[in-house]
């Protein structure tokens, strides 16, 4: 297939809104390498943003989609029930972070889990409140967009969006904001924009994706979890992007154990590949909504749900949370060693195999975007894919899937040496 007229096609057919970030289509893909429709090889180390911590095409996830594809495909859950959404479910409970008995519910994007999580924590408290904050990314629904914390490119031009939804400011060492002021700022909302009381919950990520791979400070997450529980508000953790082994444990929240959270939303890796998201909490928390309250058509679907359970496998089988540490000190020590001849290099961040470098400009210190696209740029010309985030589009984070072999691995990280030559 020609690539200009492919180009000239997905131009004509789909909309600019959809932006897409490489020139190359994908013709095929295996764990972490993906080859493109003329043949080249590429080590990605975007993993379709999150979702592939198992890998490419995992053949314990193959095996057990097609196991599933030969029973059914579809039935509806909320109409036709089937026992491995169930298992799924007790296998979740028993993993996740929250105090006490649980429940989790399915559906299919992470946006769709937040939103729920939303709505859960609503009929909970009888409140209309929720408090976000900068730099989150929660989702591009009306709802969800309305929580996040970045205009270019999710909001604008899209309000206006669901009221009752307030920001404080994310703890950001780099940016000067402490965890005093952060949590100030919550206090601030209090006494300007809303009362405690109208406040149904705080949802946060323990380690925002978008907004930068920055990790919320144990003080931080303990001060939330305080005030929550001086005011009856839900902490709500937003794990889309950080659960399911990432960080070297299943799920973020697993660092702040004195701070568990009421209700966690999941999606991304949850399903290595296939279209799933689901919210977790406290068992009296999730029963709130009346029957019917929660659900959709295509909500656990059955394959998704298949591929999870063997993703929950993987991770057990392969020790998968203790390789995320593994390789993630292995890229940071070659990050922390190119600060010798890469200047630009301001801060590294780490936390297990959620490893984020943020690039300023030397002579002026501030964000430079545009030394982050010519790492990228020159990664890939030497077949290493990166993904950049932060609200100045000035960090590369890295999101290789854990079942990376050792020898690709360390091909990926020469490749990225190189490129941060300046």
């Amino acid at each position: 297939m020609d690539h200009n007229e492919l180009e000239q096609r997905r131009k004509a057919a789909t909309p600019r809104g959809v932006s897409v970030m490489y020139d190359f289509y994908a013709s095929k893909a295996e764990n972490a390498t993906l080859w493109d429709e003329q043949g080249r090889e590429f080590i990605d180390f975007t993993a379709g943003i999150a979702v592939l911590n198992t890998g490419h095409r995992h053949p314990q996830v193959v095996a057990a989609v097609q196991k599933q594809l030969a029973a059914f495909t579809h039935t509806a859950y909320q109409v036709v029930p089937y026992a491995s959404y169930i298992t799924l479910a007790e296998r979740i409970n028993a993993l996740a972070p929250v105090q006490g008995a649980a429940k989790t519910t399915f559906f299919t994007t992470g946006a769709e889990a937040v939103e729920n999580a939303v709505k859960i924590a609503r009929a909970a408290t009888g409140r209309p409140g929720i408090i976000t904050f900068s730099g989150a990314f929660h989702g591009r629904t009306l709802l969800t967009m309305a929580l996040t914390g970045k205009v270019l490119p999710y909001k604008k031009g899209f309000g206006p969006f669901p009221g009752s939804v307030f920001h404080a400011r994310y703890p950001n060492a780099q940016q000067g904001i402490s965890v005093e002021e952060s949590l100030e700022s919550i206090e601030y909302l209090f006494r300007s924009d809303i009362s405690p009381q109208d406040v149904a919950a705080i949802v946060f990520e323990p380690i925002q994706g978008e907004g930068g791979f920055n990790i919320a400070p144990e003080a931080f997450v303990n001060g939330l979890r305080a005030l929550c529980d001086r005011h009856g508000i839900l902490l709500v953790a937003d794990e889309v992007q950080s659960g399911f082994a990432r960080t070297g444990k299943m799920f973020a929240m697993e660092y702040y154990p004195q701070a568990k959270a009421d209700l966690i939303t999941m999606a991304k890796s949850l399903g290595g590949g296939l279209p799933i998201s689901g919210v977790t909490g406290r068992a009296e928390i999730m029963d709130a909504p009346e029957p019917g309250g929660l659900g959709g058509t295509y909500a656990g679907n059955p394959l998704a749900v298949a591929a999870s359970l063997a993703v929950l496998d993987i991770i057990e089988q392969e020790q998968l949370c203790c390789r995320a540490q593994t390789l993630g000190a292995e890229l940071v020590e070659v990050l922390q060693q190119s600060r010798i001849h890469c200047p630009a290099i301001a801060d590294i961040r780490m936390r297990g195999s959620m490893v984020a470098v943020e690039f300023d400009d030397p002579a002026t210190q501030k964000p430079d975007a545009k030394f982050t696209r010519l790492v990228q740029r020159k990664a890939l010309d030497a077949g290493l894919m990166l993904l950049s985030c932060g609200i100045h589009g000035n960090v590369i984070r890295f999101l290789y899937p854990l079942t990376i072999p050792n020898a690709q691995f360390k091909q990926a990280l020469e490749i990225l040496a190189q490129a941060l030559k300046s």
